[in-house]
């Protein structure tokens, strides 16, 4: 599931429809869930079940619905000129995550497990870290070269998956209530971004962040 998650990050960057990408995050969000819901089963961590709940629900529903009206008030449906061209930003998308794997690989220390279950942990921190670091990579890498602010806002949230990616894979979850707190933080910081996306779009008849520079004194 979690090659399926880097995947689908890779995806969204050779993607210009903004309709698509949603789906994309949403789908990638879904599987997220789903990782959640099996490292909580198999260790013991009720706490996570919660956490999926919650990405599900706001990540693979709530959010992407919101978007995707968003989209299709302001009437643009894809993004014309990317900072980066798709081929390119592919090509550098495969370096950062040959970047991700390099540095979850220093912190790959097998010899220090001390039975097969604690090898077995190791490897799965190891191989769950490395597509984090990418999302982590991936993301804000997006964020820099994307001009929609939708996208931007998509990015930031694949950043934060690859936040929650490496949280619940290495340590199985934060404590709950830093977790919700998390959740509630990301919430109302996509509405105030959907509503700066709307009154962009209101103002320069487009979400290209780059005409923010005429508001400069």
């Amino acid at each position: 599931m979690a090659a399926f998650v880097l995947v689908l990050q890779i995806a969204m960057v050779g993607q210009r429809w903004l309709v698509t990408n949603i789906r994309v995050f949403a789908a990638q969000s879904f599987l997220l869930a789903g990782i959640a819901n099996t490292i909580a089963y198999f260790n013991h961590a009720p706490h996570l079940y919660i956490a999926a709940f919650l990405t599900f629900t706001l990540k693979a529903v709530i959010l992407p619905v919101v978007l995707e009206r968003l989209v299709r008030r302001i009437d643009i449906g894809q993004e014309i000129a990317p900072l980066v061209n798709v081929p390119l930003s592919l090509l550098i998308s495969g370096g950062l995550t040959t970047v991700g794997y390099v540095v979850a690989a220093s912190f790959h220390r097998p010899e220090e497990a001390t039975s097969a279950a604690n090898v077995s942990v190791t490897n799965l921190g190891h191989n769950t870290l490395a597509v984090a670091v990418s999302l982590f990579l991936i993301g804000f890498y997006m964020m820099i070269t994307r001009r929609k602010a939708i996208m931007q806002v998509l990015a930031l949230l694949s950043l934060e998956n690859g936040l929650f990616l490496a949280a619940i894979s290495l340590t199985y979850g934060m404590p709950l209530i830093v977790e919700l707190g998390i959740f509630f933080d990301l919430l109302v910081a996509v509405m105030v971004l959907g509503i700066l996306v709307y009154r962009i779009q209101e103002t320069f008849d487009s979400m290209d962040v780059s005409k923010l520079s005429r508001l400069r004194g």
